[in-house]
C-alpha cells in the first residue's frame, strides 16, 4: 500500500490482530516502506496522544480491549461458584471487563488474591466479556500499603501507618493519583526497590484528611481489608425482604420475652425469659427461654445476601461505627427483635433443677413480640431498688424471676468453674466531632452476667441438639494452653510469689485458684494478663475438640446469627435436622463446612486486630495533648529493644525504648522476662509499678512512647559512666547479675 493507512484502518487491524501490535508489524501489513515509515510513525503517536491507542515498549494496543495474553487477579466465587477474575492492568474508558475464569481438571485450585497469566478469549455472554484459560500461577495479590502521602518533586512517598511498618514507599509522579501532600492513601507495590533502596509502590485510593473526624476506624477498615460496602445485588435483596407471618411457626407473641443490651445498642437479636418450674419432679427448678432472630429465614444458602455475608464473617465494631455481616434493612429492623413488633424467631425452652444443672431442653420455630427492650443499667437498677417508669411493671413478674434463674445459674458456674479473670473492659466515648470525650472502664453488672449464662446454656443446648441428631455443625472450639505457654506462666507466677501446681491435668479450677490467690494483691493485674496470654485462640471448627475457658465438653455459637456467620450456620442446622423448613442447611454448606470454619476464624481475628488498632489509635489521640504529663502503670511485657507499660488511667499500652533509659547496656533475658542494667544494676521486669512520662504520642499509629521516671516509687539509679565516653557493654557482669537474681525468685519459690 503506497498511501498511509487512515486511523480507523489501523484502529480496525489492531483489533482483529491483537498480538501483531508492534510499528514493524502494522508497516508490513499496509506496505509501508522506507521514509513512509515516519508518517506512520507520526499517525500512531497521534493516537497514542488521543488515547485511541496505548505504547508498550514497542508496540501498541487498544487500551479498551485487553490482550490475548494478560495478568489476571482472582476474585471470590459467586453465588454460583464460579471464578471471576479482574484484569491487573485496565486502562480503558470504560467499564472493567468481566473475566470468567474457565478452569481445566488439570489446573491447581486457586483463591482470591492469586494472580495468573491467563489466555483471553472474547465473548458475548451476559455476565461476562471475557473468558480465561490459566497459563501459570504467577504469585498472589501485591502487598497493600496504607499511609500517609508526602509530596516529592519526583512524586512522593507513602509513609505507613502501621507501626511495624519500618520502609517507605516510593511514588513516581506518574502513579499518585494526585493525592495531596498529608493525605492518606492507599497504596500497592508496584516494583522492588530503586536505587535509593527503597520499594516501588502506586496509590490506588484516597482517603482524605488522616486526622479527620472519625478517620480512626476508616484507617483500620482499609488497613486490614474489612468490606464495608455491600453490593448493589446484596441490598436488592435486602430491600426486597418482608415481615414474616405465623404459618409453620409456634405463636409466642404473648410470652413476655424481653431484651437486654447496652443502652446504645443499634439491634436486639436475644430475647429472654424465666419462670419458676411447675413441675413437682423439679422444685425449685426453673424454665428459661432464650429467643433468637431467625435470620436464616431471610438469608437463604446461595443467596447475594448469603455470599456477602459469609464474606465479612462477622460484624465489626468500632467506637464511631460499625461494619454490619448484614445490611440495615435486615439487621436494624426485620431480624432485630423490637419492641411491640412481630419478629421470626428460633427458641429454645430449657430446665433447669434448683442448683442451676440444665435436666432438660427442646427447640421451636416461633413468632415473637417482645413487650420491652431494657437496657442493662436501668434492669440492674429496678432489682436494686430504683425502678423507672419501664422496669416498674416488669418488676416482679419477669424481672424478679430472671434473676432468680440466674442465682441458680451462678451455683452451677462456680461448681463447673469456668476461667474466671477479671480484666476491666475500655469504653472509649465519642464526641459529635469525631474526638475522644472519654475513656472508662465498663460496669461489669450482674445483668451482663445474667444475660451472659443464659446465652452460654442456649449454646450449650444447640450443640447438644445437633449432636444428638447427628447433624454436621460448626462448634466453638477453645483448647488447653500449649505446655510452653504454661511454663512463662508458672515463671511468671513464681517470680510474683505464686503457685500454680505442675505435674497434674490442667484444669480451669488450677487456673482460678492461682487467681484468686493473686485477688486483691499488687500482682493481681499482672496474674490475670499472663494467665490471658497464656491462652490459646478460639476457633471455629466441624470437629468438637471441646471449650477449654468455659470448662464445656461441647460448645456451639447460637444466639447472635445477626452478627456472626457461625450462628447462622447453626441456625440452619437445627432447622435441617428438625425438618422446618428448606432453608436449612445445603449438601454444598456441608461440603464446605471446613473451609467456612477456617474463613470466619480468620475474618474473627481480623475484626479484632482492627478493633484493637482502632482503640490504640484513639487513645493516642486523646493522649496526645498531654505530652510531657506523667502517669502510673505496671510493666506488661519486656522486649529485647525495650519495656511494654500499661496506663492505669486509660488502660492504654506504651513502649519505654530502651535508647531512653540511659547510655548502659541492657541485658535482655527473655526467660526471666527482664532488662538488666550492666552498670547500674537496673532490673525492669513485668508486673513492676511504675511512673512514667508521655514522651510521643502518635495518634496515625496508635504509637504511645514513654520515659521512665520511677519503678516501684524508687528513681532511677543513675549510671557511672565517665564524662564524654559511651558506657561499656557489660554483658558478663549484666549476666551475673540476672542468674542472682534469677536464684532469689527460685529460693523465693522453695
Amino acid at each position: 500500500m503506497s498511501r498511509i493507512p487512515e486511523k480507523a484502518e489501523i484502529l480496525d487491524w489492531i483489533a482483529a490482530n491483537p498480538t501483531l501490535t508492534s510499528k514493524r508489524d502494522i508497516a508490513k501489513a499496509f506496505g509501508i516502506k522506507g521514509a513512509a515509515r515516519i508518517d506512520l510513525k507520526r499517525v500512531l503517536k497521534e493516537l497514542e496522544t488521543e488515547g485511541h491507542l496505548e505504547k508498550r515498549k514497542r508496540s501498541y494496543r487498544d487500551p479498551d480491549r485487553l490482550p490475548p495474553v494478560s495478568v489476571l487477579m482472582i476474585k471470590a466465587p459467586d453465588a454460583n461458584g464460579d471464578l471471576f477474575a479482574r484484569p491487573m492492568e485496565w486502562h480503558g474508558e470504560g467499564v472493567e471487563p468481566v473475566i470468567l475464569i474457565m478452569p481445566r481438571a488439570s489446573d491447581p485450585a486457586l483463591k482470591p488474591g492469586d494472580r495468573i497469566l491467563a489466555r483471553l478469549t472474547v465473548v458475548q455472554q451476559e455476565d461476562h466479556n471475557y473468558e480465561a484459560r490459566l497459563i501459570r500461577r504467577i504469585g498472589t495479590a501485591p502487598r497493600k500499603i496504607l499511609g500517609v502521602f508526602r509530596k516529592t518533586a519526583e512524586g512522593g512517598r507513602i509513609v505507613p501507618i502501621d507501626k511495624a511498618g519500618q520502609n517507605e514507599w516510593l511514588v513516581p509522579a506518574a502513579a499518585t493519583l494526585s493525592a495531596r501532600d498529608g493525605e492518606l492513601v492507599e497504596g500497592e507495590q508496584s516494583g522492588p526497590k530503586d536505587r535509593m533502596g527503597l520499594p516501588r509502590a502506586r496509590v490506588v485510593s484516597r482517603l482524605g484528611d488522616p486526622s479527620g473526624p472519625k478517620a480512626v476506624s476508616l484507617i483500620a477498615i482499609h488497613q486490614h481489608g474489612i468490606p464495608d460496602d455491600f453490593p448493589e445485588a446484596t441490598i436488592a435483596e435486602a430491600d426486597a425482604a418482608k415481615p414474616l407471618g405465623l404459618k409453620g411457626r409456634d405463636d409466642l407473641r404473648e410470652m413476655p420475652l424481653i431484651t437486654i443490651d447496652p443502652s446504645d445498642a443499634r439491634d436486639h437479636d436475644d430475647a429472654c425469659l424465666a419462670q419458676a418450674d411447675d413441675d413437682p419432679g423439679n422444685p425449685g427448678g426453673h424454665v428459661i427461654w432464650v429467643a433468637i432472630a431467625d435470620v436464616a429465614a431471610y438469608v437463604r444458602p446461595g443467596t447475594a445476601l448469603d455470599t456477602e455475608a459469609r464474606k465479612r464473617g462477622n460484624s465489626t465494631y468500632f467506637p464511631d461505627r460499625v461494619v454490619p455481616m448484614l445490611p440495615d434493612r435486615l439487621s436494624g429492623d426485620l431480624c432485630s427483635l423490637h419492641e411491640g413488633v412481630p419478629r421470626a424467631c428460633i427458641a429454645v425452652r430449657m430446665q433447669i433443677d434448683a442448683h442451676g444443672a440444665k435436666i432438660g431442653h427442646r427447640f421451636l420455630r416461633g413468632l415473637m413480640r417482645s413487650p420491652a427492650s431494657l437496657n442493662y443499667q436501668e434492669v440492674q437498677a429496678a432489682i436494686d431498688g430504683q425502678p423507672n417508669d419501664r422496669t416498674g411493671p416488669l418488676l416482679e413478674p419477669v424481672l424478679q424471676p430472671l434473676y432468680a434463674a440466674y442465682r441458680a445459674l451462678k451455683s452451677a458456674r462456680e461448681a463447673r468453674q469456668p476461667l474466671d479473670l477479671d480484666l476491666p473492659e475500655r469504653r472509649i466515648e465519642i464526641a459529635e466531632d469525631g474526638t475522644v470525650a472519654s475513656v472508662n472502664f465498663r460496669d461489669r453488672l450482674d445483668a451482663h452476667k445474667l444475660i451472659e449464662e443464659f446465652m452460654i446454656l442456649a449454646n450449650v443446648a444447640a450443640a447438644e441438639t445437633l449432636i444428638a441428631k447427628r447433624s454436621p455443625l460448626l462448634f466453638r472450639v477453645h483448647e488447653e494452653p500449649s505446655p510452653e505457654k504454661l511454663d512463662a506462666l508458672r515463671e511468671t507466677a513464681g517470680a510474683a510469689g505464686f503457685t500454680l501446681a505442675k505435674g497434674q491435668v490442667l484444669q480451669t479450677r488450677h487456673l482460678n485458684a492461682l487467681l484468686n490467690a493473686a485477688a486483691g494483691t499488687d500482682e493481681a493485674e499482672l496474674i490475670n494478663m499472663s494467665t490471658l496470654r497464656s491462652m490459646t485462640q478460639a476457633y471455629y471448627s466441624p470437629e468438637n475438640f471441646g471449650h477449654f475457658g468455659l470448662a464445656l465438653k461441647s460448645y456451639a455459637h447460637f444466639t447472635s446469627p445477626i452478627r456472626r456467620y457461625s450462628d447462622l450456620i447453626v441456625h440452619r442446622a437445627l432447622i435441617s435436622a428438625h425438618g422446618w423448613g428448606k432453608d436449612g442447611l445445603s449438601p454444598d454448606e456441608i461440603d464446605r463446612l471446613e473451609r467456612t470454619a477456617q474463613h470466619i476464624s480468620d475474618t474473627e481475628r481480623r475484626s479484632m486486630m482492627a478493633e484493637r488498632d482502632t482503640t490504640d489509635r484513639y487513645l493516642a489521640s486523646y493522649l496526645s495533648e498531654r505530652v510531657g504529663n506523667e502517669f502510673s502503670g505496671r510493666i506488661s511485657g519486656i522486649a529485647r529493644f525495650g519495656a511494654f507499660v500499661k496506663l492505669d488511667e486509660t488502660g492504654a499500652d506504651g513502649l519505654i525504648p530502651i535508647r531512653s533509659l540511659g547510655r548502659e547496656y541492657f541485658h535482655f533475658d527473655r526467660e526471666a522476662g527482664t532488662l538488666m542494667g550492666s552498670d547500674t544494676g537496673l532490673l525492669i521486669a513485668i508486673g513492676q509499678r511504675v511512673t512514667v512520662r508521655l514522651a510521643q504520642a502518635t495518634p496515625v499509629t496508635g504509637g504511645l512512647e514513654l520515659e521512665l521516671v520511677s519503678i516501684n516509687d524508687k528513681s532511677l539509679p543513675r549510671a557511672p559512666s565517665p564524662a564524654g565516653r559511651p558506657a561499656r557493654r557489660k554483658v558478663a557482669k549484666g549476666k551475673r547479675k540476672a542468674a542472682k537474681t534469677k536464684r532469689k525468685v527460685e529460693r523465693k519459690r522453695r
